[in-house]
């Protein structure tokens, strides 16, 4: 056990002396939550305006989580591939499992710390988030399918990218691009058919659709979600799947 917890201080305290892994995956979204709940809902009725916000910091705290998964988690392993640290834990003996354990739990603790810091920031701008506790607990299990997901997305750039910097581009470089296209940045009903069926069956982009339907309603998503012939929840839960 003194693996995963010396893993999970390792992790924890690179993942916050890391500028570009701070700015990324705390002050970007922030950004993004100041810029869209004062610009881009300016024209809005007053009385629907907090629900707006609420759906721009949702999305934003799903952008936050997609970054932690997909960047920072290969910029981590990159970064020990480059120092020899992996080669020397396969001399040692030392249980893969818990190394990963310490390294998925520094991830969770960061990741949760982006995610209070963006739904602060949105709280400061005039959010308001509503639901009854069966949606906010629902909530969390669709936020834990974007944490997977964006998570093993980030082990497959990790493992197959030797080099720290390479590594971190490429995951940036998948988050920002599937959240341009999906409906993270835009809202659903702006988006061309093509990207609302991608939209629709994007793990990340359903399972955090998903959230805004249960905690807010359809009129804040644009489609059902969760409906029967939507394919997000099936979707998000067999990509979850293959890595868990």
């Amino acid at each position: 056990m003194n693996v995963v917890i010396v893993t999970f201080s390792k992790t924890i305290k690179e993942f916050l002396r890391e500028k570009l892994t701070l700015f990324w995956t705390i002050v970007w979204p922030i950004i993004w939550v100041l810029i869209d709940g004062f610009v881009f809902v300016g024209g809005a009725p007053k009385k629907v305006t907090p629900y707006i916000r609420d759906s721009i910091t949702i999305s934003m705290m799903t952008f936050a989580l997609t970054l932690a998964g997909m960047a920072n988690l290969p910029g981590n392993i990159g970064r020990d591939k480059e120092k020899g640290l992996l080669t020397k834990l396969k001399s040692m003996p030392v249980s893969p499992w818990k190394d990963f354990v310490g390294r998925i739990s520094g991830l969770v603790a960061f990741s949760c710390l982006a995610s209070v810091l963006v739904i602060l920031t949105g709280f400061a701008c005039g959010a308001r988030f509503s639901g009854s506790i069966v949606s906010v607990f629902q909530s969390i299990i669709f936020f834990l399918i974007i944490f997977f997901a964006s998570a093993g997305v980030g082990l497959i750039v990790g493992t197959l990218i030797r080099h720290v910097q390479g590594a971190v581009m490429i995951g940036v470089g998948i988050s920002v691009v599937t959240a341009s296209i999906s409906s993270l940045f835009a809202p659903y009903w702006s988006l061309p058919s093509i990207l609302q069926r991608f939209s629709q069956v994007y793990p990340v982009s359903s399972a955090s659709a998903a959230i805004i339907y249960l905690l807010l309603g359809k009129s804040y998503v644009g489609y059902n979600p969760l409906g029967y012939k939507s394919s997000c929840y099936y979707n998000s839960t067999f990509f979850l799947s293959l890595f868990l």
